[in-house]
């Protein structure tokens, strides 16, 4: 079964990136979208493995923090993870009740990889 992934926020140059990082290195289908009240829609409406935010949202420059805190209190069980290279976001994610997620320097890195297939149910 192929991973699904909600990804939410990010630019123009990362998104298509990443959803071709998912693509050719999981075999994941990719859905994109730019606010968090659009992803709340989605998750409610469709099943994901795993929904990645990113720390500021590329359409508006709101928080991804807040869009976690907002996922996590609708009661979605899909797990969400902060997309962020720095450290004191990932620890408030956590907080939120994400997973521990990772920064766009390790997209690519085999312990990245690993992370999402691993989060979305799949590995192994």
């Amino acid at each position: 079964m192929a991973i699904k992934i909600l990804d939410v926020g990010q630019c123009g140059f990362d998104g298509p990136r990443m959803e071709a990082l998912w693509h050719r290195q999981l075999g994941a289908s990719v859905e994109n979208c730019d606010s968090g009240p659009e992803a709340l829609q989605r998750v409610r409406e469709n099943e994901y493995d795993i929904v990645l935010v990113n720390r500021i949202l590329a359409s508006d420059g709101s928080s991804g923090l807040e869009v976690i805190r907002d996922l996590i209190g609708s009661g979605t069980k899909t797990p969400v993870m902060l997309v962020s290279d720095r450290s004191d976001a990932q620890d408030a994610a956590v907080a939120l009740g994400a997973v521990r997620g990772f920064g766009k320097a390790d997209l690519g890195q085999q312990a990245t990889l690993d992370l999402v297939q691993r989060v979305a149910g799949t590995a192994g």
